[in-house]
């Protein structure tokens, strides 16, 4: 392949550098600018200067101390007990018509074949990290886990699985492990 096909010099040098003296880049119409042009927000203001040098490091959020955050300054026990309502909400939300068998958003999640088993295998987990967090020592997030495992290998089956999984309620055994731990702790 011949090298001038891809030329080393820029289209926007001075006349009589290149060979392609008579182009319109080169004719002195247009030159490389300088430096960086001003920066615009999405509402058209030009951001002044001394705001741009330092970039937009200085600029945070703080959630943890507002009441936008969710997950901010919050007990134990309203931990607990939001962890008890996603709990509840995923394995005994709903109640079967015409039948008294409770099932959850993680029953019917998990009748999709084997995404639904890992996305509602990562909602439990997450009640497990949440333990985690709360302080459970590891034979207590052990147990937790096997519940998990249990309820994630058995639920990949496709039509026992998913009666295993709505019978089993893997979340609601594990927060009765995580409860029956916090009650033996002292206050």
């Amino acid at each position: 392949m011949p090298n001038d096909l891809y030329p080393r010099r820029p289209a926007y040098e001075k006349a009589g550098s290149s060979a392609r003296a008579g182009s319109a880049f080169n004719d002195g119409g247009f030159r490389r600018p300088p430096g960086r042009g001003p920066v615009i927000d999405q509402d058209g203001r030009e951001i002044p200067e001394d705001l741009q040098r330092g970039g937009f490091r200085r600029f945070r959020f703080d959630f943890n101390h507002s009441s936008a955050n969710p997950f901010g300054e919050i007990t134990h026990e309203q931990r607990l007990a939001r962890l008890d309502a996603i709990a509840k909400l995923l394995d005994v939300a709903f109640v079967l018509p015409g039948t008294n068998i409770r099932y959850g958003v993680d029953g019917i999640i998990r009748l999709i074949p084997v995404v639904g088993d890992l996305i509602a295998s990562a909602f439990s987990l997450w009640l497990v990290r949440e333990a985690r967090a709360l302080g459970a020592p590891w034979h207590v997030t052990a147990r937790m886990l096997a519940n998990v495992a249990l309820e994630g290998t058995v639920g990949m089956v496709p039509v026992a699985g998913d009666a295993f999984d709505v019978m089993f309620r893997a979340n609601m055994r594990n927060m009765r492990i995580l409860r029956r731990w916090m009650d033996r702790q002292p206050r």
